[in-house]
């Protein structure tokens, strides 16, 4: 059950350190450097990285690589030579193993430098991080120094070398070659013999002239991050070896005092451990406060700037990929720890590698989310930098404080709010709000407003802040520099720190202002991290009650996982206020948010996960402060209460010390070893560092029962957040995959460890696209099939959005596997454009195959549209051809989303990578896209997609200008084709109408450029009525969208003209959709429910009785067909606005309430042809209109009489306005306007009694006409009352003209 991490401390002896080692503090202590005996080696790892970078950029492998891998291109004092761990005690522990590789690598990322006495020989901090494999961390500090080299061996290899490079670069200038250059390699400016001989002067070594430095690192390894505590610890032991005096006692004291003696302190608790020159203190937080962190947020802040760092947090919330590019391996390692720790209660569940060692560079070829610390070299800008993908890339240059974000990143919930907040805090520990450099307006205008407030609150004067450890401020002139600019800027004063100051002179200054700046770093990073963490806590304060519990038992629940849903994320976001669903969206799809939730369904079987615990404690206390009713979110913005008690809490440790560990001491050593000598870092005796005391100290017999060590041990596994192995095995295995390459394996680098992790990436994306198709058709199919209710399918609309965000996302990633040069940001729509390339050379060669004369879409009547060229290119050719989108990466995601509404997504892909030279010269054999076998499944899965209706690409480009073309045809047998009138027509959608065109005369087709209509609703069509032959029977409308090819049928079957039919000149139609014969195949197999329709011509044919055949359906049919009718309505009104249909269907549809109350008003209506003149219903409206404005009503009360009048005054308006509309509309298209009116205003139930009333009804109606029997009107008007609730908006061409 529990993991390596936490496993019981094996017994004491030699080479195991002692009994207690899982509660001490540092676990190992480490000496990298060079090694005389091997002498000078060229870095292998950074050479194979030449040999991988030249591949990558297409260049011939031995020019990178030319003699043994030495580039002469660089002078050799910068190039790098291997390091080799030289020592480290104690030799092994159980439960943390030494990793030899790693830790060399991670201590000295770049190998071995070398300097002369003229250059800067500063020591330099820096942290790493190593992250096992089943998630838990140990974390590095080392402190790198540089020390003479007195290996006279060294020294003449290092002028050979210079006489070489010398040659060489004489001749190079001769022959005027400029030198190739890596794109990652600093560079030095070549060419003329000036910048030659600068160059000889600066980069020079002379054996008899110069002193050589090499570096040496030294390196404490911990289980928990005691950043600050360990700092100290090396600085004071780097002191101790370049301080004139020897230190109190032998450097082996301290050091087995710090690995053997010095345990963690307890959560909650404060510990004091002695240095060689002054005691250091550390504190852990207890078990409900936020998590051990020691890094200074502040640095963090002060790096990136606040409305920076903010942007940076909501990329790595949406797992992009995020590279963090600086020449310093400590702000690299800052800025990492400082935004994941602010995740809390989320953990970053991928690739994590604060510092990327230079041999690991083809790691940001992982089309994984990730977060990578590059190491910059100077003088490289960042348009050197070849990166494989930046379609979804956060670029973070922590240098020169700026930062590239992916396109289309979702604002964080409350931005501006929080960013106020956030600079309170930061304006009360007085530091700037734009970090160092010139902000963007909204903080400015923030930083003012904020200031302002500052300045009426007396306290905080001006007090000398940002006090700056002196160690600190040594990282080179340019810091000093900006800092002392950004003094100015901030009015405080410098000129108290001699900043020229040597390290040791300053030692009483430095500590009482550390003692004080430390203190403030520790109150700013726990009163910052509260601002988060409770933003978060606001947010999913009610996320429990969406978390679905499925599984009875944890066995079935890990063995399911993969099918189930854990979380229920359409009630979620139908709950959060609008604002935030653009973020929500996003942020709930994540593998960070899946593991919260997966940990919350786990706590009910096993121990609760640190972070969850904390998380849950505080929405408690929310819960007891706040009485709000669950069920209203708000978007009340509410700041964070608890920040003086956090801070307090800090104070309070640091102020009374809990436990003192014992004090460094002599041990038993052999004489005369390990002599002092200044400026050297002495030979430990390795005996003595071994292995721990035998039992006698204190904290070793404290931990001897049985029962304390296992409490320890608990609370250990549990702050360090490890998770179990079984857990582990079971947990998504897409998470697994996040996990084994979490941290690539620094130790073997050969082609066959790169091949097989590239297969990994292969399958993680493989799986992903599976997830993610299935993802998206359970949405669609639920929305599809499930008509009604809160179930599965709710926000589809903005969930949608988010799901083909995501599928765009993942085929970027998949585009820019294995590429072998990159050319733009968007992997995927670069190698469109040379597939476009290609083909229309082909194309001017020869004519295209695929269009193949202009096939016809023949229509019952042989009129037809003609058949749509479907290729790549021509859905290219749209795209290129909006010019609202600016930007590759837009283009590419454009193309996806026309793609998927088209149907053709996985047909277009197959089409691309059908051609495979192309292919070939893109990508390299590990690719993706190589992969045979996969990448047909990954065509498969992507062709499971055409079994619902997307409108992705009609609904987010809504200004765009859309050619339309539409055919009208009409029915030969019984008119003539071409009518003499004058015909127009006027198409209208849910985004607008296209206003009245005239149709060419003799001419049935026209194709018209409009603003994107998005889905059309209706046609209107109508003639002027001159001519001979001004009769016009039309049997349907087409009208297409030439763009995504979406075809809407808009059936008539009736006639226009004067004096035919019911008189009609102009029509309505209905559209509906028609699908391609594709999709009625997989239409079949999914079996969703078809769109509604609009009615047939048939049936209108029959209504008017040119045909007299169909049976006429019998009572029974009529109301049920009422019934369906209205519930339709009902069902449309409680979906949520942004995924309700069309309501013009469901009103005047092929199954809408007009057609149904046709139906009842046909119902036993006496022969519709008196003296063979056609009657219509519109007659009978009409004479209960001509008799209720000559009668006077008599009711049984008053107020029957009252409320008769008034419908009958409201009706006979209606009707009239309908009448005297200036459009001629035959009487059946009248009486849909009354129905679509009555609908509107709610009057349908008031005037279904009174035509069941008037006279009239007994003359035009039989005896058992559902109109003259009492109860079918009753339960009628019962029907129709429950559409009073609701607020119908019409459709503007319905009721065109008619002024009510």
């Amino acid at each position: 059950m529990s993991s390596p991490a936490a496993a019981p401390p094996p017994p004491p002896g030699p080479g195991s350190g002692s009994g207690s080692a899982s509660c001490r503090f540092a676990h190992y202590f480490v000496l990298c450097g060079i090694d005389a005996d091997s002498g000078l080696e060229p870095d292998e790892l950074a050479v194979l990285y030449q040999w991988l970078e030249a591949d990558r950029l297409g260049k011939s492998s031995d020019t990178a690589n030319r003699t043994t891998g030495e580039n002469f291109d660089q002078s050799p004092l910068r190039r790098t030579f291997k390091s080799k761990v030289l020592a480290h005690y104690p030799q092994n522990i159980e439960w943390n193993p030494f990793d030899q590789d790693a830790v060399n690598m991670l201590c000295m990322p770049k190998g071995l430098s070398f300097r002369t006495q003229t250059d800067n020989r500063d020591p330099q901090f820096h942290s790493f991080i190593i992250t096992r494999e089943d998630g838990s961390r140990t974390y590095g500090f080392v402190l790198t120094f540089f020390e003479e080299v007195t290996s006279k061996q060294i020294c003449t290899a290092m002028q050979t070398l210079y006489q070489m490079h010398n040659a060489e670069q004489c001749n190079s200038v001769c022959a005027s070659s400029s030198c190739s250059m890596d794109s990652l390699a600093s560079s030095l400016d070549e060419g003329d013999a000036t910048s030659l001989a600068k160059m000889q002067r600066y980069n020079s070594y002379d054996i008899n002239r110069d002193t050589l430095y090499v570096s040496k690192c030294v390196c404490l390894i911990t289980p928990l991050p005691f950043m600050q505590a360990c700092k100290k610890f090396l600085i004071q032991l780097y002191k101790a070896v370049t301080c004139q005096q020897p230190p109190p006692l032998p450097l082996e004291s301290y050091i087995h005092n710090i690995l053997y003696e010095v345990p963690l302190p307890p959560p909650g608790r404060s510990l004091k451990f002695y240095g060689v020159y002054e005691p250091i203190i550390c504190q852990r937080p207890g078990p409900n406060e936020l998590p051990l962190f020691d890094y200074a947020l502040r640095e963090t802040f002060e790096l990136l700037g606040l409305e920076n760092l903010v942007q940076v947090f909501t990329c790595v919330l949406l797992e992009m990929q995020i590279l963090l590019y600086s020449q310093d391996y400590q702000r690299l390692m800052t800025v990492a720890e400082g935004i994941t720790t602010l995740l809390f209660p989320f953990q970053w569940q991928h690739v994590y590698v604060p510092i990327l060692p230079a041999s690991l560079l083809h790691f940001l070829d992982a089309p994984v989310p990730y977060l990578m610390g590059l190491q910059s070299k100077e003088g490289t800008d960042r348009s050197k930098l070849e990166l494989p993908q930046e379609a979804n890339l956060c670029f973070v240059d922590i240098d020169n404080h700026f930062i590239e974000l992916p396109e289309e990143l979702p604002q964080f919930p409350n931005k501006l709010n929080f960013i106020q907040e956030i600079s309170e805090v930061l304006l009360q520990f007085e530091i700037p709000l734009e970090g160092n450099f010139h902000c963007s307006e909204s903080a400015t205008k923030l930083k003012n407003l904020v200031l302002n407030d500052l300045a009426n609150d007396k306290k905080n004067g001006n007090i000398p802040s940002n006090t700056i450890n002196m160690y600190e401020l040594l990282k080179g002139n340019e810091t000093i520099a900006r800092l002392q600019a950004l003094a100015k800027r901030t009015g405080i004063a410098m000129d108290k720190m001699s900043i020229t100051a040597p390290l040791v002179e300053k030692e009483k200054d430095v500590k009482l202002q550390c003692e004080d700046g430390e203190l403030r770093d520790y109150k700013l990073n726990v009163q910052l991290r509260e601002v988060f963490a409770n933003r978060f806590t606001q947010m999913f304060a009610d996320y429990e009650a969406f978390v679905i519990q499925a599984a009875q038992d944890r066995e079935s629940w890990l063995t399911n996982r993969e099918q189930m849903q854990n979380f229920d994320k359409a009630s979620f976001l139908s709950d959060q206020p609008e604002p935030y669903l653009p973020f929500l969206s996003h942020f709930i799809e994540t593998q960070m948010f899946a593991t919260f939730i997966d940990n919350k369904i786990m706590s009910q079987w096993e121990e609760k996960d640190p972070f969850l615990r904390v998380f849950d404690s505080r929405i408690e206390k929310i819960r007891l402060y706040n009485v709000r009713a669950p069920a209203l979110r708000t978007s009340i913005y509410q700041k964070c209460n608890t920040l003086k008690e956090a801070a307090q809490a800090i104070e309070h440790r640091l102020s009374k010390i809990d436990h003192t560990a014992i004090h460094p001491h002599l041990l038993d050593m052999k004489i005369g070893q390990g002599k002092y000598e200044q400026g050297f870092f002495p030979k430990l005796q390795s005996d003595v560092l071994a292995a721990g005391p035998t039992n006698n100290n204190r904290w070793v017999s404290r931990s001897a029962t049985a029962q304390r060590r296992k409490d320890r041990i608990r609370q250990h596994s549990e702050h360090i957040g490890l998770d179990n192995d079984l857990r582990e095995k079971y947990m998504q295995e897409a998470r697994t995959l996040g996990k084994n390459l979490r941290q690539p394996k620094l130790s073997d680098l050969s082609p066959a460890v790169i091949a097989q992790t590239n297969w990994k990436f292969v399958e993680g994306l493989l799986k992903e696209c599976r997830m993610k198709t299935k993802r998206m058709l359970v949405e669609k199919m639920g929305h599809e099939a499930v008509e009604l209710g809160h179930g599965e399918a709710n926000i589809t609309g903005l969930e949608e959005n988010t799901l083909i965000a995501s599928l765009c996302d993942l085929l970027e990633r998949i585009w820019s596997h294995g590429l072998q040069v990159k050319q733009g940001k968007s992997a995927l729509w670069s190698h469109l454009i040379q597939y476009q390339e290609r083909e229309e050379k082909q194309e001017q060669l020869a004519e295209s195959p695929i269009a193949s004369g202009p096939e016809r879409r023949k229509s019952d009547t042989g009129l037809m549209l003609p058949i749509l060229r479907v290729s790549v290119i021509s859905d290219m050719r749209h795209i290129q051809n909006m010019s609202e989108i600016k930007t590759d990466v837009g283009r590419a995601r454009a193309w996806i989303r026309l793609s998927l509404e088209k149907k053709l997504l996985s047909q277009h892909l197959k089409q691309l990578l059908s051609n495979q030279a192309l292919a070939k010269k893109l990508y390299k054999r590990y690719a993706f896209l190589r992969c045979e076998e996969e990448r047909e499944q990954f065509l498969y899965h992507l062709l499971s997609l055409n079994a619902v209706n997307y409108f992705c690409f009609t609904s987010v480009f809504t200004t765009i200008m859309i050619p339309y073309r539409t055919v009208i045809i009409p029915i030969k047998k019984l008119s003539n084709a071409i009518t003499t009138s004058n015909p127009w027509i006027c198409v209208s959608g849910e985004l607008g109408d296209t206003g009245i065109m005239q149709i060419p005369k003799n001419l049935l087709e026209m194709t018209f450029e409009c603003q994107n209509l998005g889905k059309l609703t209706t046609v209107q069509i109508g003639h002027d009525n001159s001519g001979l032959l001004a009769k016009w029977l039309v049997d349907c409308v087409m009208v297409r969208n030439e763009i995504t090819g979406h075809t809407y049928k808009f059936p008539c079957g009736r006639w226009l003209g004067k004096g035919v039919d019911d008189g009609s000149l102009e029509r309505i139609l209905i559209g509906e959709l028609i699908s391609t014969s594709s999709d009625e195949d997989l239409g079949k197999q999914c079996r969703t429910p078809p769109q509604q329709k609009s009615p047939t011509s048939v049936r209108r044919l029959s209504i008017t009785s040119l045909t007299g055949k169909n049976t006429k359906p019998n009572a029974g049919q009529i109301q049920e067909g009422i019934g369906e009718a209205v519930n339709n309505i009902v069902k449309h009104f409680h979906k949520p606005e942004k995924e309700r249909g069309s309501f013009t269907v469901l009103l005047c549809g092929e199954n809408g309430l007009v057609v149904a109350l046709e139906q009842v008003f046909h119902h036993g209506f006496k022969s519709a042809r008196i003296f063979h003149k056609n009657v219509f219903i519109w007659d009978f409206i009409e004479k209960a209109v001509a008799y209720f404005e000559t009668t006077d009503q008599i009711g049984d009360s008053e107020e029957d009489v009252l409320l008769q009048k008034s419908s009958c005054k409201t009706f006979c308006h209606y009707v009239n306005a309908i009448n005297t509309a200036p459009r001629n509309i035959g009487k059946d298209g009248k009486f849909q306007i009354l129905v679509c009116l009555g609908t509107r205003d709610h009057l349908l139930p008031q005037w279904i009694p009174l035509l069941a009333e008037c006279p009239a009804i007994t003359r035009m109606y039989e005896e058992n006409a559902l109109l003259r029997d009492r109860m079918a009107v009753n339960s009628l008007i019962r029907v129709l009352q429950t559409l009073q609730d609701f607020n119908v908006t019409l459709e503007g061409s319905l009721i065109k003209g008619v002024d009510v």
